[in-house]
């Protein structure tokens, strides 16, 4: 069969090996607008509502996708060239591989470009969500839990609020005009990995809105509803591997999307101007997500940062890779069943001890190789929300820290050096680099200096009981990085 370029006009000669969608997308309507359109949001929300339109008569939730960097200059090409089609590969634990063509995105635009194209779709009236997955970083939060007015790019916005480079510039250029046209607002949907995310969403636009035009502010804070929620689904970087895979069945796709076969969507049910019903597509409603949030932020986002950075130091490649080595298993059990748990809330329907084999048996999935280069990136952003919150709970109740703790000496070395035990080089993904080596490589004169990086651990320098054991852990591991030695230690 000859390789087909994936696009509309050329669905109809797909392998019938993969999905194809049976709705007729050109009768959608773009009701969802959704900034920062990643492999995760391909992975997720987009599937959740291809789902909803391929069982359901649901035309107007349709996807319009929005790039507010040039680095979303690349997927801006390749949907114009794909109808916004893309193939989403679900990788089995046994090898079994599911394959399937999502339309439910039906636009992209790029706000670099013209920002006021993205301002009129923001602002139009079919326009009834907007959905974010702009990363933990985004939110434009300082270390003293407020929002950064020093940000150039936010002095930018709250100059020129007709031509703005921010989500919150464009967000309250878009309700502005929905007030002045007595228009219904938008809701805004975090789907971000972040702790009471639409709180998160809603104290950082609200302090954006009140620096630019305070009556607006109050408009957006009666009005404009913020629904927290818990997203989950394991989604790694793809690679040419899964591009030469779907070519092995005549289908070109320059920007695949692989995934695990597990998902799930907790959303807290309040919204301004209606919802798809997403329920139908086996996303849950309910009326507080803050314990499930928590769960899983606490459990599997911080699973994946334990493993990931002791896995970078070790030399594991993939986080597979760490969790069939028994070792590793082993500490992360630890970590979860003595550090995690006792912190947690109770989950209504969720038995822990399931849900913590569950993550294991997930991240030991063979077919989705996940590089702990992917999971270590942006740490200075995840640790702060995903681990540290953990070890502030168990010193304040007198818990154990061993297990974290460790996980932060550790993200020292790797900071500082760079390197893994047998002094090959680690690639470092993360905005704060510099400043997080700066203060690493400080630790051989001053053994807290990396701790003194407020921005990111705030005051648990000051934590004698904290700060005792890591001073202990750091100086071992600058002697000796084998890492599995220490982990050895902890698990005995």
């Amino acid at each position: 069969m000859a390789e087909s370029q994936l696009n509309s006009n050329n669905l109809d000669r797909i392998d019938d090996s993969i999905h194809r969608p049976t709705f007729d997308r050109s009768k959608l309507k773009s009701g969802i607008v959704h900034i920062g359109v990643g492999c995760f949001h391909r992975s997720h929300e987009a599937f959740y509502i291809n789902e909803l339109l391929e069982n359901f008569n649901s035309t107007e939730w349709g996807i319009c996708g929005v790039g507010l960097r040039e680095a979303d200059r690349k997927i801006a090409d390749i949907f114009n060239r794909q109808d916004f089609l893309y193939t989403l590969i679900t990788k089995h634990p046994n090898g079994a591989v599911e394959n399937r063509v999502i339309g439910s995105i039906v636009d992209f635009l790029l706000g670099m470009d013209d920002p006021r194209v993205v301002i009129e779709k923001l602002a139009h009236p079919d326009t009834k969500i907007v959905s974010l997955t702009i990363t933990e970083g985004g939110y434009n939060i300082n270390a003293s839990g407020e929002f950064d007015f020093t940000n150039l790019d936010i002095i930018h916005d709250l100059e020129n609020p007709d031509h703005p480079k921010t989500v919150f510039g464009f967000l309250t250029a878009a309700l502005k005009k929905r007030q002045d046209s007595n228009l219904p607002a938008f809701t805004i949907l975090s789907c971000d990995n972040v702790e009471h995310n639409g709180d998160v969403a809603r104290y950082t636009l609200l302090a954006f809105a009140r620096q630019q035009d305070p009556g607006l502010a109050d408009w957006i804070e009666s009005k404009v509803c913020f629904p927290n929620s818990m997203v989950d689904r394991i989604t790694p970087v793809t690679t040419q591997k899964d591009i030469d895979y779907l070519k092995s069945l005549s289908l070109k796709d320059e920007w695949p999307v692989t995934c695990e076969p597990f998902i799930q969507w907790v959303i807290e049910d309040k919204f301004s101007n209606g919802r798809p019903a997403l329920e139908k597509a086996g996303a849950q409603f309910v009326p507080d997500v803050t314990p499930y949030e928590k769960m899983k932020l606490r459990l599997l986002n911080a699973g994946h940062s334990v493993l990931g950075i002791l896995g970078s130091i070790h030399g594991h490649e993939t986080i597979d890779e760490c969790v069939n080595d028994p070792v590793f298993s082993a500490y992360l059990k630890s970590f979860m069943d003595n550090e995690v748990t006792p912190v947690l809330d109770r989950v209504d329907g969720i038995d822990l001890s399931e849900y913590k084999s569950s993550l294991i048996e997930r991240f030991s999935n063979p077919n989705i190789k996940d590089h702990v280069s992917r999971i270590c990136s942006e740490s200075s952003a995840k640790l702060p929300k995903f681990l540290i919150p953990t070890i502030h709970e168990n010193l304040a109740t007198g818990g154990s820290i061993a297990y974290g703790t460790l996980i932060l000496a550790a993200w020292c070395y790797y900071s500082d050096k760079g390197l893994n035990q047998n002094n090959e080089p680690l690639e470092i993904i993360d905005s704060m680099q510099k400043e997080l080596h700066e203060a690493a490589q400080g630790t051989s004169t001053d053994v807290l200096s990396f701790l003194r990086l407020r921005s990111v651990f705030n005051d648990l320098v000051d934590n004698r009981s904290f700060t005792d054991l890591y001073s202990k852990l750091v100086s071992s591991i600058y002697k000796n990085p084998n890492i599995r030695r220490l982990m050895e230690g902890n698990t005995e």
